[in-house]
């Protein structure tokens, strides 16, 4: 059960990845994930 929950979660994350590469482009994406990133550390 724990681990369908997780490839759920997992499968709605790349979901939301995907939609977000093909609405704002490449170039913007990369710059949101480096930033994000960078705000971590």
């Amino acid at each position: 059960m724990l681990l369908w929950a997780g490839a759920g979660i997992g499968g709605l994350v790349l979901l939301g990845a995907l939609a977000l590469w093909f609405h704002y482009g490449t170039q913007v994406f990369f710059e949101m994930i480096r930033t994000g990133f960078a705000a971590c550390f």
